[in-house]
C-alpha cells in the first residue's frame, strides 16, 4: 500500500489567510466589478476582510492541510 501526502487546495491557499492566533481570515465577494451602481458604504465593507463562518471552518483547514 503506498503512502501518499494530501495535497492542499490551490484555490483555497491563493484566498485564505491564516492569522497569528489559528483564525481564518477571507476576502468578501462582490468588490470586483460594477461599483458605480453600489454606494460607497458598502463597496468600503465590502472592502474588508472577515472571517470564515464556523460551519465551514473545519472543511477549509483540511483544504489547507492543517
Amino acid at each position: 500500500m503506498s503512502k501518499t501526502k494530501m495535497k492542499t487546495h490551490s484555490g483555497a491557499k491563493k484566498r485564505i489567510k491564516i492569522t497569528g492566533s489559528g483564525r481564518l481570515r477571507r476576502r468578501k465577494a462582490f468588490r470586483g466589478h460594477i461599483l458605480e451602481k453600489k454606494s460607497s458604504v458598502r463597496t468600503r465593507r465590502l472592502g474588508r476582510e472577515t472571517d470564515i463562518a464556523p460551519g465551514i471552518e473545519k472543511n477549509i483547514k483540511r483544504m489547507l492541510g492543517l
